[in-house]
């Protein structure tokens, strides 16, 4: 689907009725009429694109093969870059960032409605499918809309709405991405009981939300509401909040969002959902509780976008997720076809979608020389407060046995921190005792996905704490917080005062 002023907009709808004819067809029929590329990518998302520009610079002839009447992918249309825009508008319209300094009442516009959000997100959106567009055009990269389909491990029935073309290609990279999971206990309706690709789809600001899922997206797309002003309630089947992140910072996000009215039911599972005549959503827990709300969105999981590729033809398989099993070099167990981005499942971010695809597009060729390490990708979790981090947690490290030391800073402690007026930010700065290798870097607070790059650098480099007691950063920044966490760190090991 792809983001349009009323809501979204479905894939070819004339497709449908013709799915199944590529299955029904003999191979040998088609063969003769294949248009024949070196490489092939199917989706035109952040893996497809950048595998698609990789594998143009070494001079190879490349088609991408996108669903979508545009390109983008899940992540331009309605994924990343829609929730991310409306996370800014609703930061500015609200006046968030300065409520503590100009009071709590301080607001850009009084009466915030679903349109002025939609407004600037489909406003970004067509930015950056044109930016796409444009870089692969510039690249000398063949594009197709169209359902493509495997007709065995080399060739590609695309269904378009121009008619049919077959795809010959030497190798192959399967760059889908997902879609939201659904669930037979949740009647969704598009108004009022919508996934996370239908948020813009509210006909109105709801005054209650129910989020059931507190992974990545639900926990997103709760704090945005709730900062709307709007009563949220979390739905979570799990004991804790993004059980992968470091837990003294989610423990900080969990104030915060019960700090803004959102109220967690974690240790919960839905049992079913059910819209009342008068437009109210019920959601019945197993624990016999009853949380109503004015609307509710699912966000639990999201599955791998296969069921149109006819794997099978190609020798492939997916997990009951819909994910691809691939090798360290993204390589599926047909040694030509590789896959990349979210539908080969964990961590499943726009950033590490991209890395894989340049990486599948070296390898596809035979160039061992690109190289990259997921040890050092960093995360951001744009709730809000914003998270992000790189390395290991204080948990990973004590079931590793590892001895480690904390320097801690928070904003309020910098002057650039008083002047944005985020008082509640923290760097925390995780090394080893011994070597004082830099370990981890975890960031809650306004700019962590920027901040966690400097971080990222000294670890990728080897570099160890004293790197930031040494170093002196502009005045008055955030970077600061580094140089106030690693003497409040080598403090704890009696180097320095402690801070």
């Amino acid at each position: 689907m792809v983001a349009s002023d009323c809501g979204v907009l479905p894939l070819f709808p004339s497709l449908s009725t013709r799915r199944s004819s590529i299955r029904n067809q003999d191979p040998g029929d088609v063969r003769m009429s294949a248009v024949k590329y070196d490489l092939a990518v199917v989706g035109s998302g952040p893996s497809g694109q950048r595998a698609a520009v990789a594998a143009s610079k070494m001079k190879k002839r490349v088609v991408v093969i996108e669903a979508r009447s545009v390109v983008g992918g899940v992540c331009v249309n309605t994924g990343t870059i829609p929730s991310k825009t409306m996370r800014e508008a609703v930061l500015h319209l609200s006046g968030y960032n300065y409520r503590s300094v100009y009071g709590m009442n301080y607001r850009v516009k009084e009466k915030i409605t679903m349109a002025d959000l939609a407004f600037r997100v489909q406003a970004v959106i067509k930015t950056e499918v044109d930016v796409t567009e444009a870089q692969l055009s510039r690249n000398g990269i063949d594009v197709l809309h169209g359902i493509a389909h495997f007709v065995d491990p080399h060739q590609l029935r695309v269904e378009g709405p121009q008619g049919d073309t077959t795809i010959e290609a030497s190798r192959m990279i399967v760059a889908v991405g997902t879609k939201p999971s659904s669930s037979p206990k949740v009647p969704f309706n598009g108004r009022t009981i919508i996934n996370s690709d239908q948020v813009l789809d509210l006909p109105t600001l709801p005054r209650s939300l129910i989020v059931v899922g507190g992974g990545v997206i639900g926990v997103e797309y709760a704090c945005m509401f709730a900062i709307l002003g709007v009563r949220v309630t979390v739905i979570e089947k799990r004991s804790k909040l993004l059980e992968f992140a470091d837990q003294e910072i989610i423990e900080s996000l969990s104030y915060h969002l019960r700090d803004s009215r959102v109220t967690l039911r974690l240790g919960e599972e839905v049992e079913s959902v059910e819209e009342l005549p008068d437009g109210t959503v019920i959601a019945n827990l197993e624990s016999k509780k009853r949380i109503s709300g004015d609307a509710l969105l699912y966000a639990v999981g999201r599955q791998g976008a296969v069921e149109d590729l006819n794997l099978p033809a190609a020798g492939l398989e997916a997990d009951s997720r819909g994910r691809i099993p691939v090798d360290e070099h993204y390589r599926t167990k047909v040694e030509h076809i590789f896959a990349v981005g979210d539908v080969v499942g964990f961590p499943a971010l726009a950033s590490v979608s991209m890395e894989q695809g340049r990486i599948a597009a070296a390898r596809a060729f035979n160039d061992n020389a690109t190289t990259s390490n997921p040890s050092f990708y960093p995360y951001g979790i744009y709730t809000i407060p914003e998270i992000s981090f790189i390395g290991k947690t204080e948990e990973q490290l004590t079931d590793e046995d590892v001895p480690y030391e904390v320097g801690m800073a928070y904003y309020r402690e910098t002057a650039r921190g008083q002047i944005r007026g985020d008082t509640t930010g923290r760097l925390k700065l995780i090394f080893h005792r011994d070597t004082r290798k830099v370990l981890g870097v975890h960031i809650i607070g306004e700019g962590a996905s920027e901040l966690v790059h400097i971080g990222q650098a000294v670890m990728t480099l080897g570099g160890t704490v004293d790197y930031f007691v040494d170093t002196v950063f502009n005045y008055p920044t955030l970077a600061e917080c580094y140089k106030v966490a690693a003497f409040n760190g080598l403090g704890r090991l009696g180097r320095y005062q402690a801070s």
